[in-house]
Parts: structure tokens; C-alpha cells; sequence
């Protein structure tokens, strides 16, 4: 019996060294999370044994548990590490369809040859879908798609309205529109210019030329307004009409020739704001382009975005056109939240997914598979799916990792505890060898 019991104190220890030597091992493993063996006393009697004088049989190894305790975050310049301060798991999948998961810690991603997200063994990161504006259509993993990052933005969509937000100083001198030139700088009060796109991704120049009306010229003009201005647009040095404009006039040499050019009208109340009574919008008529792209038609928004007649120098707040061309792929940025968006060159930065997040009821039934991933058992409970920073779920920290969450101090403690355990159950077993041989020797 003496033999038995101190072999499986033997087997016990054993068992404790290697646990204690693989946490020693992966002490610098990212996402690594300890184990501790848990061992329970054997003791067998009969329902009728006298249980107050039996004696044990020795000890078995319970379990060997891993500890799903937070690791210090380690940071790096990559933005594609990321590490989960809190709760939660990532989830990747051995192929891109999501077949079937497995759940990691580690947050060494990359990108593959064809663009996808995939950690060192070469598994795909899964992101929630999303919407244009980044919102998540559904935390189902059902749904998750491997996320894979597109080098162009695509279509070039071309620019059909332009958001103005300017001051038009009130102090400014008026000039009479009819003597408007654009080479000038003498003929106009102030200008700006934009770019803009067609439908071939093309860019353009939109450029405005403002006039502070002396005489109140044009059609709707009330004549002598100090708070009446004249707009002219030209893309690419060439002048545009808007729709409901001002024909402005003037007879040019000898004999006159009558030289027309189209302008829209902008004129602000007695406050300096803007005088909603007139179009809110401009509209230019359709733009047609020698490259063979679509026309041109661009509503000019300055009512909305906060022009102005103040006394203060001219000034432009808000100058934004929609539209662009294709672009290549410049940087990703990801939110604590998870959420993934591509920048381009083109200025866009368009949502790819929200980062999977997944969580159970009981993280120390997860079946280990290495690499600091584990895959769903029915000790560990369903999977619960979800985004960062809500609910249960931890944040994403993006240019981070989690080290491993080994103490090699308490490691190498353990380390020389078992080492004493096996040595202890050594000397019993050849204590009880020698007790043998004493009876074996009786004669």
C-alpha cells in the first residue's frame, strides 16, 4: 500500500513540474494564460469501514486549470497588435467562411497575400458587419465575415454639392459686377477655390469670385443694397451659369460688343446673417467636359453652413465638396470600440467591420488547442457574442499586446515546491523498500 501511495505522489508531483515548467516556458508567449494543477487525497473505504482509523491511499491530480487573469499590456507601433483590456475573446476561424471558431487572446495580426486579417497560424480575424456610418447590422456569428482590406475605394463618385460656410466682410469696398474679371484682382472683392471630382475620378477646379454689389446689379437686385453681393463661378478657369442667376453686362470696346457672364446673387440682413429669402442653394447648370465623363451639375450650399457679413476680414470656415476619386490604401485605424476603418489617399475612410468579440459562462472549460486559443465545451457554456466596451465585453486596444499573464517569481517558488514533492516521495518509496527487505530478511 506504502508503495502505491507514495507512486502516485510521485505521479502528482510530476505532473506539477511539468505544469509549473510549460508557465515558465511560455512566460513571454502573448495571450499565454498559467496553469495550476489541483490535486485531490484518494482515500477508499467500504460503507462499513471504520472511517475514523482508515488510512488514505495516496493523492490524484483533480484538474490542471488554466487562470484567465488579465496580463499586462505590452505596447508596440503596430496597429494591427491589439490587445482586449477586460473581458472577451477574439474570434478567428482556420478559413474565411466562419465555419467553425476558435477563441484567442493573442493579438498578433497581419495581412495576408490577398489582403485578409489573419493572426501568425495563419487564421482569419472575424468582424461583425456594419453599416456606411459604422454601425454593427448584427452581433450573430452566424454573420461574421473574415475581414479582408480592400486596396482602392472603388467607383470614383463624382462631386454634386459643396457645403460654403464664409464671412463676406461688410467693410469691404463695393465694386460694380458689370466690370468683373477674373484676371483682375482689382474686379472682385475676395475668392476661393475647391477641388472637385467628376464621374471618371477626374479632379477639377471650382473657383468663386466674390463681388460686393456698389450699384445692385441684376435682375433681382434692389438697387444701392450694401448687404447685396455678386458670386461667380468658373471650373477650371472656365466661367458657369446657375440655374435662376444674374445676367451681368457690360459693353466692352468701340463699338461696344456686349459681354455677358452669369452670377448668383447672396445678400444678409442687417445682423450679417445670411438672407434666407433668397435661394438657400445654387445650382449650376449642367457642366459638360471634354473627357467623357458625365456633366457636371453642383448645388453650391451657403445658406447651411454659416456665411455671413461681418465687419471682420473675409474668411473661409467651411469649404467641402462630396465626391472623390479612386484612392489606395494609406493607413487603418482601430476604435477601442473595435471598429476597423480604411483611409485612402482620396481623403475617404470607409467602416470595414467591428471586431468580433466572444465570451462564456466558464472560461476554465474551454478546451486549450495552443497558440493562446481555446475552442467551445459543454463545461465552458455557450458562446456569448458581442461587441467591445458593451456589456461584459472588454475594450480593444489597437498598437498593444497582452503578455502573458505568468508570474515567473511565484513560477519558480512552485518550481522548487514540487521539486521538494517528487524528492519527499522518493525517500517514502525507498523507505518502504527498505522496510520490505527488513521483512523478507526475518527468518
Amino acid at each position: 500500500m506504502s508503495f502505491n501511495t507514495a507512486l502516485s505522489g510521485l505521479q502528482a508531483a510530476s505532473i506539477d513540474l511539468s505544469t509549473t515548467s510549460n508557465n515558465i516556458a511560455n512566460v513571454a508567449t502573448t495571450g499565454f494564460k498559467y496553469s495550476r494543477a489541483e490535486f485531490g487525497d484518494i482515500f477508499a473505504v467500504s460503507p462499513f469501514g471504520n472511517s475514523p482509523t482508515a488510512v488514505g491511499n495516496g493523492v490524484q491530480v483533480d484538474n490542471v486549470s488554466q487562470q484567465f487573469s488579465q496580463g499586462n499590456l505590452r505596447f508596440t507601433d503596430a496597429s494591427l497588435d491589439m490587445a482586449i483590456s477586460g473581458q472577451g475573446y477574439f474570434v478567428i476561424s482556420q478559413d474565411q467562411v466562419g465555419a467553425s471558431f476558435s477563441y484567442s487572446r493573442a493579438g498578433e495580426f497581419r495581412v495576408n497575400a490577398d489582403g485578409y486579417i489573419v493572426n501568425n497560424d495563419g487564421q482569419f480575424l472575424q468582424t461583425f458587419p456594419v453599416d456606411g456610418s459604422g454601425n454593427v447590422t448584427s452581433t450573430s456569428l452566424n454573420t461574421t465575415t473574415a475581414l479582408q482590406l480592400p486596396t482602392s475605394t472603388g467607383s470614383p463618385q463624382p462631386t454634386n454639392e459643396i457645403e460654403i460656410g464664409l464671412n463676406l466682410s461688410a467693410s469691404s469696398t463695393g465694386l460694380d459686377p458689370a466690370l468683373f474679371d477674373p484676371a483682375q484682382s482689382t474686379t472682385f472683392t475676395n475668392s476661393t477655390s475647391s477641388t472637385v471630382f467628376d464621374s471618371l475620378g477626374e479632379s477639377h477646379v471650382m473657383s468663386y469670385y466674390f463681388v460686393k454689389d456698389l450699384q445692385g446689379s441684376g435682375t433681382n437686385a434692389l438697387p444701392g443694397d450694401p448687404n447685396q453681393w455678386q458670386v461667380f463661378t468658373y471650373l477650371d478657369g472656365a466661367p458657369q451659369d446657375v440655374a435662376g442667376g444674374n445676367t451681368i453686362s457690360h459693353p466692352n470696346g468701340s463699338p461696344p460688343v456686349n459681354i455677358n457672364q452669369d452670377s448668383a446673387q447672396l445678400s444678409f440682413l442687417a445682423d450679417g446673417s445670411y438672407n434666407v429669402s433668397t435661394p438657400a442653394t445654387l445650382t449650376s447648370d449642367p457642366i459638360a467636359l471634354s473627357n467623357g465623363a458625365n456633366d457636371l451639375v453642383i448645388t453650391h450650399d451657403f445658406a447651411n453652413n454659416g456665411t455671413t457679413q461681418y465687419a471682420a476680414n473675409f474668411s473661409v470656415n467651411t469649404l467641402d465638396p462630396n465626391g472623390f476619386s479612386t484612392g489606395r490604401l494609406t493607413g487603418l485605424d482601430i476604435s477601442e470600440e473595435g471598429l476597423v476603418r480604411a483611409s485612402y489617399t482620396n481623403g475617404t475612410s470607409i467602416p470595414l467591420g467591428k471586431i468580433a468579440m466572444a465570451d462564456f459562462p466558464n472560461s476554465q472549460g474551454l478546451a486549450n488547442v495552443g497558440s493562446a486559443s481555446w475552442t467551445e465545451t459543454i463545461g465552458s457554456g455557450s458562446v456569448i457574442s458581442g461587441e467591445a466596451g458593451s456589456g461584459r465585453f472588454g475594450l480593444i486596444q489597437s498598437g498593444a499586446l497582452e503578455a502573458s499573464n505568468v508570474d515567473l517569481t511565484q513560477q519558480l517558488v512552485n518550481l522548487i515546491t514540487a521539486q521538494r514533492n517528487f524528492q519527499a516521495n522518493a525517500r517514502s518509496i525507498e523507505t518502504a523498500n527498505t522496510l520490505t527487505q527488513t521483512i523478507i530478511q526475518i527468518r
